[in-house]
């Protein structure tokens, strides 16, 4: 195969990507001249492409409108991913263990690209509570596990991988880019995290690296906590989740 169908293809898979994640961004089904209008893709393109993944139930039609949305198969393949995949299966014993100890909600997080993803959790035993839309993305410096995750880059690479748009926080203020290297080479030699979330007013976000052998952070444990509780257990909280992501690391690792 020549070079020219190689990258064609390539760029087809990326277009193919590009509206499932479009898809899952959006939360409900959509036309395929609407998704199209989204990505910036040419709309016969996005036809094409529509129709591939129909065929083979990676989407699949909703209602009688040509409205499309994430099919079944992904569920399927999901699923095959959760049965071989250690590091969920391990993450999910340490979120019990996080919450038996705790009481609190407990997350792992990871990068998704450029973006911070809650991939798990495990809801506390609090009568309101706490909790993420999993999957989800948001701009990494929201996060309190955005610093552990990017400690291994350097000062340009982090600069270069973060949208500048994703430095404005929820309240309309900046983000300071010097403030935001300084936490997260703080975060790098603390091996933790936390802070008041900037995402709402009443909740604490600690965060704990999982480290493979090189020591680079390829995801975080965390608690949610309301900030009065986080302040009173402040230092057993940090303790448990500093211990439960070790032992999932040593678990990864053996």
């Amino acid at each position: 195969m020549s070079d020219d169908p190689i990258k064609r293809r390539a760029r087809g898979l990326d277009r193919a990507f590009d509206i499932l994640d479009f898809l899952k961004e959006i939360g409900e089904p959509l036309r395929p001249n609407d998704i199209a209008n989204g990505i910036g893709s040419p709309k016969s393109t996005v036809y094409e492409l529509v129709a591939a993944l129909l065929e083979r139930r990676i989407l699949q039609p909703v209602g009688k409108d040509g409205h499309v949305y994430l099919g079944r198969q992904l569920y399927f393949l999901g699923q095959a991913h959760l049965r071989h995949f250690d590091l969920t299966r391990e993450a999910g014993q340490a979120l019990q263990e996080i919450v038996s100890q705790t009481g609190e909600t407990a997350q792992m997080c990871l990068l998704n690209g450029r973006k911070y993803t809650v991939a798990l959790m495990q809801e506390g035993q609090r009568h309101f509570r706490i909790s993420s839309d999993i999957g989800e993305n948001a701009p990494i410096p929201w996060t309190a596990s955005g610093r552990l995750l990017l400690a291994h880059l350097s000062d340009q690479q982090i600069v270069e991988l973060i949208a500048a748009e994703d430095f404005i926080l929820p309240d309309g203020q900046a983000l300071p880019v010097p403030r935001f290297l300084a936490e997260i080479r703080q975060a790098g030699i603390d091996g933790f995290f936390s802070f008041d979330s900037v995402a709402d007013t009443f909740t604490h976000c600690f965060a704990a690296p999982v480290k493979d052998p090189d020591g680079v952070a390829i995801a975080t444990l965390c608690i949610v906590a309301p900030r009065a509780d986080a302040r009173d257990h402040y230092d057993a909280y940090r303790r448990v989740l500093i211990d439960s992501a070790n032992r999932m690391a040593r678990r990864l690792n053996e």
